[in-house]
């Protein structure tokens, strides 16, 4: 339309205004190619690359004819020699080493394994540590693959060795990356202003084509009547909504950098002030990532932190952990955050002096440790509760809560029973339970050979239960989520159990029931969307179940963000409206996959980002009533004067320095504007949700805006009609059109200094091309004396003041009901 106006106002010799019309649109062009240059550059900057090392070795397999015996039979894989090579190099079929610390590099089949454990939660949503063995396990789910390992898991414990399977897009990994490939980016905020400069573009042509009828009805030459219809074309076209679109994203992403939030995808910023569903992964995300210790119990009750005897059986389960070396963790994680908690409650335990430890293993179900208590022989246990109970022979005297009494009582079948009833209440609850027993005797030898003989007549002591525990912000920040009006559900691939002892723990309203992947597969579409919307817990889900739950929610038009940190979330990040990873741990293919990557595995990192999604769509749609409001009301007060006068009240000229002082600055500082700091007390997030760019709030922002700012230039106009010149009257006309657009910007930007700067500014150079004599000829104006400023002041401040004051009168009157 720009370029239009620029060929027209050629066409009737109006080099110069064609020129500045020309001028105008490649200047806003080139700022905003520019800044979007900028813009997409910093955002690749972000971006970053992992590449995954792995121990490759080279053996051959000796003829099966001959060694017919497994262990002979893989006996020379630990003298075959190893090289390192990067997880592009690997073949199917290579065979990879698997130490302590390492990352999985491909999906392999397991040959040979010793105490081998791996952290499969990035791919699974297990918390638990997975034991893994070589012997087959056909049919079985994903999670209980034990002979299989697989790319972006991380070894916690033991050694292995085994055959590359599947590289790149083919591992399980890969699968979720292409599945999280397939998702669109949402189109951003650019689309929303696209759609409503269409809208704003016919009403451009006929403003036009009014104020060139006008003009030929009133005796205008037909030259004139032209120019006149090119100006007020050239005045409605909001060329600086691209610019603030572009200018809005990027201060928004750099003020979210601050807060530790990296934003990958600008565009997709407009949809966090419009998120009603949070959805989360609950491993690693909600939740630490990492095992702890949540309580002990006895077997007849409960027991506080504080209590000399849960000190006790803390300290006896420490006991049957492996020494560590040094600062160095221990191998597995159970043992470590058995270890950390005795040593934070119960402190230093000087009597005791390990002999000879046997370390956990899957197959025997529990560890030992052989040594001695103040000089006495001492055999610490602890391990599964079935395994422990069948050899446990008496417990605690239930009379007795001293930490140091030796009384026991037979564990006969009653109490045996009540300690199994014991064990599954606290396992239906999502937790891990580890049985705690001791023995005193007199034991005879001290190798590794006698203390699996020996774990037998064992006393009782108690439980202790173990949980990925929640992360110190979760609670909090689904509590303020809730309060703003957004939906949390939690999506993980861990137990039923699991799943709802934790949602409940945070807090997460309705989460009374869970959905699993079996149920979802039985439901019909309407059915299973309908219960989606409804559910708050989801379990036992995989990567195309997190996919279909999210476009479940899109579909029954929530807009969706979707959180978490391993390789199963990638696909459903990629997919949700906005996508967040988080950089902690993890799957590099879920913060490949996000639109913002939270630097530190903070959940309330995303009210933050929240509050920023809303204060851009709030600044967006400022931005928007400026512009398209404004130029509204100058398309307005240009028919009106036209219609009384015969011509139009402004030259092109004057309508694009309106644009200048108008739109140009005062919009981009409102675009730039951060959030408004809430009053004391107040929450950032209330108010909900943003609704749509495109509804009836924005179109009562632009009508009042333009109602206004044709009434304020108007009157300024036919009051200098009446008392001077036609230049006069321009002049009067051209100043308050400003001054009411200026007031009214200034009432909305009114909390941010670089708004009021801004404002200051335009008003000054209004000033100076007006009063300074060669300026104001060019631009078609006549310096205005003290009545005239006056005049035009009290016709800005008046329209500036009913524009301020309509919004609360309309929001007042009732709304009327359908017959």
């Amino acid at each position: 339309m720009l370029a239009l106006g620029a060929a027209a106002s050629a066409a009737v010799g109006s080099s110069i205004d064609s020129a500045l019309v020309g001028g105008v649109m490649v200047g806003n062009a080139v700022i905003s190619g520019v800044q979007r240059l900028r813009a997409e550059q910093a955002l690749q900057g972000l971006l970053f690359d992992e590449r995954l090392t792995a121990r490759r070795a080279r053996w051959t397999p000796p003829p099966s004819t001959a060694l017919p015996d497994r262990v002979r039979f893989f006996a020379g894989l630990e003298t075959a020699p190893l090289r390192t090579v990067t997880s592009q190099d690997l073949r199917v079929g290579d065979i990879i080493v698997l130490r302590p610390s390492d990352v999985i590099p491909a999906d392999a089949r397991l040959l040979v394994s010793d105490r081998l454990e791996l952290d499969e939660a990035s791919l699974t949503g297990e918390s638990a540590p997975v034991a893994k063995d070589p012997r087959a396990t056909p049919g079985a789910d994903l999670a209980e693959r034990s002979c299989m390992v697989y790319q972006g898991c991380t070894v916690l414990a033991g050694t292995g060795y085994a055959v590359v399977v599947a590289t790149g897009s083919q591992t399980e990994a890969g699968r979720a990356a292409d599945l999280a490939g397939t998702a669109t980016t949402p189109p951003g905020i650019e689309s929303h202003l696209a759609a409503l400069t269409k809208t704003a573009l016919p009403a451009v042509g006929i403003g036009g084509a009014a104020v060139t009828l006008l003009g030929l009805l009133r005796g205008v030459p037909v030259r004139e009547a032209l120019a006149s219809g090119v100006a007020i074309a050239v005045a409605a076209v909001p060329e600086g909504l691209p610019l603030v679109a572009t200018v809005a994203q990027s201060a928004a992403a750099r003020r979210l950098s601050q807060h530790g939030v990296l934003t990958r995808s600008a565009r997709v910023l407009e949809a966090l002030g419009r998120v009603d569903v949070v959805c989360f992964d609950k491993t690693g995300t909600l939740t630490e990532g990492r095992l702890a210790v949540t309580g002990v119990a006895t077997l007849d009750h409960g027991l506080l932190t504080d209590n000399p005897l849960a000190c006790r059986v803390l300290r006896t389960a420490a006991r049957a952990c492996p020494e560590s070396e040094g600062s160095q963790a221990l191998a597995h994680a159970t043992d470590q955050a058995v270890a950390d908690a005795a040593a934070t409650r119960c402190g230093p335990d000087g009597a005791w002096r390990p002999v000879t430890e046997l370390p956990f293993e899957a197959s025997r179900g529990y560890s030992a440790c052989l040594g001695t208590d103040s000089g006495q022989p001492y055999l610490a246990v602890k391990g599964a509760p079935e395994i422990v109970l069948s050899r446990c022979t008496s417990a605690l005297d239930p009379s007795s809560d001293d930490g140091g009494s030796t009384d026991t009582a037979p564990l006969g079948p009653d109490r045996r029973r009540s300690a199994h009833d014991l064990v599954q209440r606290l396992a239906s609850n999502g937790l891990r339970v580890l049985a705690v027993a001791e023995s005193r005797h007199t034991f005879p030898g001290t190798t590794d050979g006698p203390v699996a003989d020996l774990v037998g007549d064992l006393t009782l002591l108690g439980f202790i239960t173990i949980a990925d525990t929640a992360r110190p912000g979760a609670a909090e920040a689904v509590k303020r989520l809730t309060d703003a009006g957004v939906r949390v559900a939690m999506i993980t691939g861990d137990h039923p159990a699991t799943a709802l002892a934790i949602a409940r723990e945070l807090g997460i309203p309705e989460a009374d029931t869970v959905l699993t992947s079996t149920e979802l597969d039985t439901l019909p579409e309407p059915a299973r969307t309908a219960k989606i919307t409804r559910t708050a817990v989801f379990a036992r889900v995989s990567p195309e179940h997190k996919v279909r739950i999210i476009q479940s929610l899109q579909h029954a038009g929530h807009v969706v963000a979707m959180t978490g940190d391993g390789v199963n979330d990638a696909a459903a990040i990629r997919l949700a409206d906005v996508g967040i990873g988080l950089s902690a741990h993890g799957s590099n293919s879920a913060r490949a996959a996000a639109d913002l990557v939270l630097t530190d595995p903070d959940p309330t990192l995303i009210l933050n980002a929240l509050i920023e999604g809303r204060a851009l769509w709030r600044s967006v749609r400022d931005a928007v009533a400026i512009l398209v409001g404004g130029n509204a009301g100058e398309v307005a007060f240009t028919i009106l004067g036209t219609a009384l006068s015969g011509r139009a009240p402004l030259g092109t000229r004057q309508l694009l320095l309106v644009n200048l002082l108008t739109d140009m600055l005062p919009a981009l500082a409102v675009a730039l504007a951060p959030a408004r700091k809430p009053k004391s007390g107040e929450d950032p997030l209330a108010g909900g949700p943003a609704s749509s760019l495109l509804g009836r709030d924005l179109a009562r922002v632009l009508a009042v805006r333009g109602t206004a700012t044709a009434l304020g230039a108007t009157s300024a106009w036919q009051v200098g009609r009446i008392t001077g010149l036609p230049r006069r009257a321009s002049t009067m006309g051209l100043a308050a059109l400003v001054g009411t657009q200026l007031g009214q910007t200034l009432i909305i930007g009114r909390h941010s200094p670089l708004v009021l700067a801004t404002g200051a500014l335009s008003a000054a150079a209004l000033i100076a091309v007006m009063e300074i004599p060669g300026i104001s000829h060019f631009f078609g104006c006549t310096p205005l004396g003290p009545v005239a400023w006056a005049t035009v002041t009290t016709c800005s401040a008046v329209a500036t003041l009913c524009a301020t004051l309509a919004p609360r009168l309309l929001s007042h009157q009732p709304t009327p009901t359908p017959a």
